[in-house]
């Protein structure tokens, strides 16, 4: 997910300028937003790029917005967090302008990367009325407080320098008379310093140019695999990816995805450059008495397979002495038909398995019937849920975890909102409570 900022023209003309990209959250709609022109999103991440001279000016407005300024980057060394798993990046990402080309042939050397490689301390010397840092309850400063992902591996690969790895598979995950084209694909990392956790994202970087004639940018997609890889043996790369199709708002002609495409129809053997990976949104918490809440549509399952073969899998728990997963996990997952249902086999045996440590409830939208007599949407279970829903969220051991179309949340929130009311509490203040305590998790595109 990717949103350029207002002010990137401004950044692209100004020759030799320094340009940083604000990752921010919590921007609401408003009428000052109203007149801005980049996309405002309810929740997760906006990205904006800020050329050096206007960085004090631009924290202000945003503060003005409502908005909170988790990291702040030189494009030089960007980290695209929270991709997505969607093939809708595809043409998102392709806007990115950087001096960063992808067209390297060979691998590119892993770059060196410290535990904190994301930008920071940039307040006091950029802002002269920025306060002491303020301290957590536990009286750690918020610099310390984040330090419990420092060591959490970020763009150890980079566009200019991408790993070339090869597929090793390409398989089909919607059954006969599904819609669309979805893909599970692994990839060989051997020979790379690429690791990765649970939660994060990799960029693939598709052959050819773009309709200006400059090499393509890269596309992100979340990782569908647990840090071991499906073969538990720390040398793959997994992700779920469907084939973009849309009508072309003008000429009704039918258009594909470019890099979802070309993973689509990938072969045995093809290479592929990969960046990454990044990411820090949708980490699993260590706790393993934890309870996680996954709400996901289409390809926003990956996520939630990594989280759940972390969980649950044989193989991954004999690798993983130090994680066994005690806790409760319930999994909404929301899909238009029944052979859509990806991975439907793999959940289902762990639901056989695991009968009271996992939970799965699905809405298949063009089968089902919500209440009142339309398609049964993921907003739909969550309100058909939303009491017992409410109760877990409640709980300081809960995670919640949001994958998928920008849309289930409003649907998400209206819900929530009224199991909240029944006790006198007002679900968007609360909702800031645990996004703050590190315990909401969204991810949509």
């Amino acid at each position: 997910m990717y949103n350029l900022g207002a002010l990137e023209a401004t950044a692209n003309q100004e020759s030799g300028s320094r340009i940083f990209l604000y990752e921010v959250v919590g921007l609401r709609q408003s009428e000052e937003a109203d007149q801005t022109n980049y996309p405002i999103r309810k929740s997760g991440s906006v990205f904006i790029r800020v050329p050096y001279n206007r960085m004090n000016q631009e924290m202000r407005r945003l503060t003005r917005l409502g908005g909170k300024i988790v990291s702040i980057q030189p494009t030089n060394a960007l980290e695209l967090n929270g991709k997505s798993s969607s093939e809708s990046v595809d043409e998102v990402v392709n806007n990115v302008t950087s001096d960063e080309t992808a067209n390297i042939e060979g691998n590119g050397q892993a770059t060196p990367v410290q535990a904190n490689s994301e930008v920071k301390s940039f307040g006091k010397s950029l802002d002269s009325e920025q306060e002491q840092p303020k301290k957590d309850k536990k009286g750690n400063t918020m610099t310390q407080a984040k330090a419990k992902h420092a060591d959490v591996p970020v763009n150890t690969y980079r566009p200019n320098a991408p790993f070339v790895g090869k597929c090793i598979s390409n398989e089909p995950l919607v059954k006969e008379n599904g819609i669309g084209i979805v893909q599970h694909l692994k990839f060989d990392l051997s020979g790379s310093n690429l690791k990765y956790i649970e939660g994060q994202s990799i960029g693939i970087i598709p052959p050819g140019v773009d309709k200006n004639g400059k090499p393509e940018k890269l596309r992100l997609y979340s990782i569908a695999s647990t840090r071991h890889g499906d073969d538990v043996d720390d040398k793959t790369v997994s992700l779920c990816v469907r084939q973009l199709e849309y009508k072309h708002p003008e000429t009704a002609e039918t258009v594909y995805g470019v890099c979802s495409t070309h993973l689509c129809f990938l072969k045995p053997g093809d290479e592929v450059k990969i960046t990454g990976p990044v990411g820090k949104e949708m980490l699993l918490p260590d706790d393993t008495d934890a309870k996680v809440i996954m709400m996901a549509t289409g390809t926003g399952i990956a996520p939630m397979r990594a989280y759940l073969w972390r969980m649950f899998k044989d193989a991954e728990r004999a690798a993983n002495p130090e994680y066994q997963f005690n806790g409760f996990a319930w999994l909404i997952f929301g899909v238009p038909t029944t052979p859509n249902l990806l991975y439907k086999e793999e959940l289902e045996e762990i639901e056989q398995k695991y009968p009271d440590n996992f939970r799965l409830t699905c809405a298949i939208s063009r089968e089902q019937k919500n209440p009142q007599g339309g398609r049964m949407y993921i907003q739909d279970r969550v309100a058909e849920h939303a009491d017992e829903l409410w109760k877990l969220i409640k709980e300081e051991k809960t995670h919640t975890y949001i994958c998928g179309l920008r849309g289930m949340e409003e649907g998400i929130d209206a819900a929530l909102t009224a199991a909240a009311a029944k006790e006198g509490v007002t679900w968007s203040d609360y909702q800031k409570q645990i996004k703050k305590a590190g315990r909401w998790h969204v991810e949509t595109y």
